[in-house]
């Protein structure tokens, strides 16, 4: 890994590499596997780091050893590590290029190939998903509502308007709706809406998302902690029954600076 160079006066200096796992000193400083507990070792290694990148021990950028070093630390084998590793890559908070090893991820992926709430996000990256409210409330559909969600003029139908936070951090502004059969009452969304969608058994199994790059407004700005005009994203998701009945119409305010969004694609 090189390090970055910093510009001080009339010297170069080399600027300090994030620390990696070997310079947590193992076991000490990273956590042990404990032999009593009942979760599998992958599980176990994959919450010990988890919880060294959550609490900034292992800081974005950080390199992890090799598999086969790791292995022998921790008395594993390379499989175990190896699934704890793409456990974490698969929700972000590791990155793994071809050649250049395993790092800490620099800022925060959503995939794209998989249908998730921001609150899953969140919780998979080990960070505290909460919500500010900005309007939770019962209504007629409006026009646009009703060709998304394929419902008839005044339909009734359940707005939910909040910013997205994740460890005291605004991360987006979120304008959901969902027709009014899909759930008994307002009172029902409290932080996740695909968990109260999974209770009434409406929970999205598959969805259309359309992603441009917006300048916030002045409004959107101030909720997200940015100067009005800063570029964000804006992502519009309809999500679908089983039976293609369309139940949610979102449209979710990104801050770019923080965001990355990952789609996988193949030619099978």
């Amino acid at each position: 890994m090189t390090a970055g160079i910093a510009l001080q006066g009339s010297g170069v200096h080399a600027a300090p590499a994030p620390a990696s796992l070997a310079q947590l000193d193992g076991n000490a400083r990273l956590g042990e596997l404990l032999p009593r507990d009942r979760k599998p070792l992958y599980a176990q290694f994959a919450h010990l780091l988890r919880r060294a990148i959550t609490e900034g021990r292992l800081e974005a950028g950080a390199a992890l050893p090799p598999e086969r070093d790791l292995a022998a630390e921790y008395g594993v084998s390379r499989i175990t590590i190896r699934k704890a590793i793409a456990e974490l890559a698969e929700d972000g908070l590791l990155t793994r290029k071809q050649g250049a090893g395993t790092t800490v991820t620099r800022r925060i992926e959503q995939n794209f190939s998989r249908i998730s709430s921001f609150s899953e996000e969140m919780t998979a990256r080990g960070q505290l998903p909460s919500s500010a409210w900005i309007l939770r409330a019962a209504g007629a559909v409006t026009p646009v509502e009703a060709m998304q969600l394929n419902l008839s003029p005044g339909a009734p139908v359940m707005r939910f308007h909040r910013v997205r936070i994740a460890d005291d951090a605004p991360m987006a502004v979120e304008f959901s709706t969902v027709p009014s059969y899909c759930l008994g009452g307002i009172d029902d969304v409290s932080e996740s809406l695909y968990a109260a969608l999974a209770l009434t058994g409406h929970r999205p199994v598959r969805a259309l998302q359309r992603l441009r790059a917006v300048p916030f407004t002045g409004s959107q700005a101030r909720l997200l902690r940015v100067e009005a005009g800063t570029p964000g994203l804006l992502i519009e998701r309809c999500g679908f029954l089983r039976d293609g009945r369309p139940v949610e119409y979102t449209q979710s305010y990104y801050r770019g600076d923080t965001y990355d969004f990952v789609a996988e694609l193949t030619d099978l």
